[in-house]
C-alpha cells in the first residue's frame, strides 16, 4: 500500500492513539493482496493489551454466513432442500399459519418473530444467563408470524438459531465441527471457532466494554449461550481469508459464493437487499456485499466491493463506535471517492418527531452540529443518517430498511420514508402527543410469548416465562389509540409502538404491539 494512503487510514483512528481505550482491528485486502492488518486501541484495558490483527473477537451476526454456508453444502449434498418445511427437521416447532422453509430462513424473510424480542419483552437483558433449550423454547412457544413467509425482509435471529440446529441434525456434526472440517482448516482460518458459551476463558480474546461517551468504561456483560445466529469468534485475518475465498474461491473447498449472493425477489416482485446470510448495498456507484454484527461491547463489519476486488474487516471491542461507518471511511479513502459535503441546512429542516400512525413509524431526527448530518432514533436505537449525493438519507447501519427520499417531504410536509417491499411511510410531523386513552388499566396476555402485563395509568409491569421485570416500564400516549412504550434495557432503552383493540361498545379488549423485529404481536385483556 502507498505509504501516504496507509497514513491516511491511520489518521481515521488517530483518537484511538497514546490513550488507553477499546478501539478496533481493521484488515484490508485488494485485489486478493493483504494492504493492511492492525490493530489500534487495547485488547484489556485492565492489563493494557494492544489490539493487533490476530486479536480474537466475537463477530456476533457476521457468524450468519457461515451457518448458511453450512446449510448450502448439506443441500447440495442432498441432505436437505432449501424447499424443505422448517418442521420436517425441527418438528418440535408448532405449527404455524404458514409454511415456513428453509430458504426463508436463509434471506430473513421468514416472518418468524426474533427471539431475542421475546424474552426481551419478558424482561430478559442479554446480560443474563440464558442457554440454547431457554431460546428454543421462546421460538417454540410463539405461533405468530411477523407477515407471510416470503414477503417482505425482517432481520430475525431466530431463523439463524433454527438453521444452526438444522445443521446439526443432518450432518450429525456440531455446527463448529462441520464449518471447521469444510471451510476454517482448509481455508487455514486457524482463530476461527464457535464458542457457544458466553463465559469460557479463550486465551487472546479481546475484552468487551460499553463507554458512556466521557472517556470511562465499564466490561460488557454476556448471559445468552450462542448458535448459529452469532457464536463465531474470529480475527480481522481469517475474515480477509473468508473474503478471499468469497471473491475468488480456493482450490479444493466448497464454492459457495454464487449461493451467498443470490438475491431472490419477495412476493409482488418486489427486492429484498437480504441474500443469504450477505446483504446488498451500494456505496458510490459501486455494489456492497457484507454484514454487521452487534453484541454487547463487540461490533463487527465485513465489507466486500466485488468490482474494486475490495475487502474490508473492521472488529470493535467498544460498543460505542461504528464499524459500519468506519469500514465506509476506508474504502472511500482507498477508491478515492470522499463522502459527499454535508447540508446542515437539509438535516436541520427535518429535525422533530415524525409518525405514520397507520404504517406504525415513529422516529425522531436530529441535526448533528459536528458533522452537518442527522442522527435518528426509532424503536429505541440511535443511529447516524448520511445525506448521498442525490439528497437521499441512508442510515449508517445495516440490515435495516430505512431511507428518506429525495426530496425528504412531500406536498404536504409529510417525511417520505421508503421501508422496503414497496411501502413507503407518509409521516407527519407531530406538535404535541395525545393524552393516554382512558379505560386502559388491566391486565393483559399474550400467550405467544408467555407475558402477563399490568397496566396502571402511565406504568406496565411485565412478566414473561422466566422472570417480573423488577421495575415497571412507561407508556405515553402518541394519537388516539396509538401508544408508545418505553423500557429500559441491559445497554439500550427499547420503544414499542401498542395499538388498541376494542369491543363493539369501545371497551378496550386489547392491543397488537411493533417493536423493531416483531410485528403485530396479540394481547388479550384478561376479564
Amino acid at each position: 500500500m502507498d505509504h501516504s494512503l496507509h497514513k491516511r487510514i491511520d489518521a481515521l483512528f488517530a483518537d484511538l492513539s497514546g490513550r488507553a481505550a477499546p478501539g478496533y482491528a481493521l484488515g484490508v485486502m485488494r485485489d486478493g493482496e493483504l494492504l493492511l492488518a492492525k490493530g489500534y486501541g487495547q485488547a484489556s484495558l485492565e492489563q493494557g493489551t494492544p489490539l493487533r490483527a490476530d486479536s480474537l473477537l466475537r463477530i456476533a451476526s457476521v457468524s450468519k454466513q457461515f451457518t448458511v454456508a453450512a446449510v448450502a453444502l448439506l443441500a447440495r449434498r442432498g441432505r436437505l432442500s432449501l424447499e424443505d418445511d422448517i418442521r420436517r427437521h425441527l418438528p418440535e416447532l408448532p405449527e404455524l399459519p404458514a409454511t415456513v422453509r428453509i430458504g426463508h430462513l436463509m434471506r430473513n424473510s421468514s416472518g418468524l418473530p426474533d427471539m431475542l424480542e421475546l424474552l426481551r419483552l419478558g424482561g430478559v437483558q442479554l446480560d443474563q444467563r440464558i442457554g440454547r433449550a431457554q431460546l428454543l423454547q421462546a421460538i417454540a412457544r410463539c405461533r405468530h408470524l411477523n407477515f407471510a413467509p416470503g414477503s417482505r425482509f425482517l432481520y430475525s435471529n431466530s431463523g439463524f438459531a433454527l438453521l444452526g440446529l438444522i445443521a446439526e441434525r443432518c450432518s450429525g456434526q456440531s455446527l463448529d465441527a462441520l464449518l471447521r472440517e469444510e471451510f476454517f482448516a482448509p481455508l487455514n482460518m486457524d482463530a476461527t471457532r464457535m464458542l457457544v458459551e458466553s463465559d469460557l476463558p479463550l486465551a487472546g480474546l479481546a475484552t468487551p466494554y460499553l463507554g458512556d461517551g466521557r472517556g470511562q468504561w465499564r466490561r460488557a456483560q454476556h448471559g445468552f449461550e450462542h448458535g448459529g445466529e452469532g457464536g463465531m469468534v474470529s480475527s480481522v485475518q481469517d475474515m480477509l481469508l473468508w473474503a478471499a475465498h468469497l471473491l475468488e474461491p480456493a482450490a479444493g473447498v466448497a464454492n459457495l459464493s454464487e449461493t451467498l449472493m443470490a438475491r431472490e425477489p419477495l412476493a409482488g416482485g418486489y427486492a429484498s437487499p437480504y441474500a443469504h446470510g450477505l446483504e446488498h448495498g451500494e456505496l458510490e456507484g459501486l455494489a456492497t456485499l457484507g454484514h454487521g454484527g452487534l453484541w454487547p461491547g463487540f461490533r463487527t463489519e465485513f465489507l466486500l466491493l466485488p468490482e474494486a476486488k475490495l475487502a474490508i474487516v473492521a472488529i470493535t471491542n467498544d460498543g460505542a463506535l461504528n464499524p459500519y461507518k468506519r469500514a465506509r471511511e476506508v474504502a472511500r479513502l482507498l477508491l478515492d471517492k470522499p463522502a459527499p459535503l454535508p447540508r446542515p441546512d437539509a438535516a436541520a429542516a427535518l429535525a422533530g418527531l415524525w409518525l405514520d400512525a397507520e404504517l406504525g413509524q415513529l422516529l425522531e431526527l436530529s441535526p448533528l452540529k459536528s458533522s452537518g448530518q442527522l442522527m435518528a432514533q426509532q424503536w429505541g436505537v440511535p443511529f447516524e443518517l448520511q445525506q448521498q449525493a442525490d439528497g437521499r438519507w441512508l442510515p449508517l447501519r445495516g440490515a435495516y430498511e430505512f431511507e428518506i427520499a429525495a426530496p425528504a417531504l412531500d406536498s404536504e410536509g409529510r417525511l417520505l420514508l421508503d421501508i422496503g417491499a414497496g411501502r413507503v411511510a407518509h409521516c407527519r410531523r407531530m406538535v404535541e402527543r395525545t393524552p393516554l386513552p382512558s379505560g386502559l388499566d388491566g391486565v393483559y396476555t399474550c400467550p405467544d410469548a408467555g407475558l402477563r402485563w399490568r397496566i396502571e395509568g402511565e406504568r406496565l409491569q411485565a412478566e414473561g416465562p422466566l422472570m417480573k421485570v423488577p421495575e415497571p416500564w412507561t407508556l405515553l400516549g402518541l394519537e388516539g389509540d396509538l401508544i408508545e412504550l418505553r423500557s429500559q434495557g441491559y445497554w439500550m432503552q427499547s420503544s414499542q409502538l401498542l395499538r388498541l383493540t376494542r369491543d363493539a361498545g369501545g371497551a378496550v379488549t386489547g392491543f397488537r404491539l411493533d417493536s423493531a423485529r416483531i410485528k403485530g404481536l396479540r394481547f388479550e385483556r384478561e376479564r
